[in-house]
């Protein structure tokens, strides 16, 4: 597979970014987190040739063997899946952000698996909250928030950037922006309490024009960009 058209399908996203803004009178970047879960590390390698230099991976195992294979690439590695306590060692000098932490435990973890093997700078972040409500997607609870930044922003080795979540998987864009919102108003009332959360991680390859609607600055886009992942 050679992802010829991945250059075309970014330029049609990004115009639809840009319409989508224009829309609603917003100016804030957005920026694209190119997913290349279940493909070839190849799509990471085009992906960067087309511009995209942030590339996101679910899974800690898979993300690490394309970061061996690809260890020429200047990209930064985002890891956007639920990241497992016994994981938590990979994590240090291998991903530029993690949009995941889900629970005070994980946190924890992090933090110390830092404070171990990159002990400099701190490891930006962001707190996945579950706004959705949906049993089986991760975060945390929206009333479980202001505890687990707290706890957080007591961790010298991490950077509490913002907030991420998912929509419910529907194509009704009313019930899409109304997840995407409800992490936007989250974000605005945490201000309120001292915490600088510039970052909304939400959005994805079906819903990420309402996302962009309601103030994303994030984008997780994989089938959008490189097709159908393989069987």
């Amino acid at each position: 597979m050679h992802f010829a058209t991945l250059p075309a399908n970014l330029a049609h996203v990004r115009e639809e970014i840009a319409a989508v803004q224009r829309a609603h009178g917003l100016t804030g970047p957005v920026r694209i987190v190119a997913v290349t879960k279940g493909h070839e590390p190849a799509a990471a390698r085009v992906a960067v040739e087309a511009g995209l230099r942030d590339l996101g991976e679910n899974r800690v195992q898979e993300a690490l063997g394309k970061l061996d294979a690809l260890a020429d690439l200047d990209a930064s590695w985002h890891l956007i899946g639920h990241l497992q306590t016994n994981k938590a060692k990979h994590v240090p000098g291998r991903f530029a952000m993690v949009h995941s932490i889900d629970s005070l435990r994980v946190a924890e973890a992090l933090e110390q698996a830092m404070a171990r093997r990159a002990p400099g700078t701190p490891l930006p972040v962001l707190l996945q909250v579950n706004v959705a409500g949906e049993r089986q997607k991760g975060g945390c609870a929206p009333e479980e928030a202001t505890a687990l930044l707290e706890g957080i922003a007591g961790m010298p080795h991490l950077a509490l950037r913002g907030l991420m979540t998912m929509a419910p998987f529907t194509d009704d864009e009313s019930d899409q922006r109304r997840a995407f919102a409800g992490l936007r108003r989250l974000r605005d009332a945490l201000a309120t309490r001292g915490h600088d959360l510039t970052e909304l991680s939400m959005g994805m390859s079906g819903d990420y024009r309402a996302a962009v609607a309601e103030g994303a600055t994030i984008l997780r886009l994989g089938t959008v960009l490189f097709g159908e992942r393989p069987a």
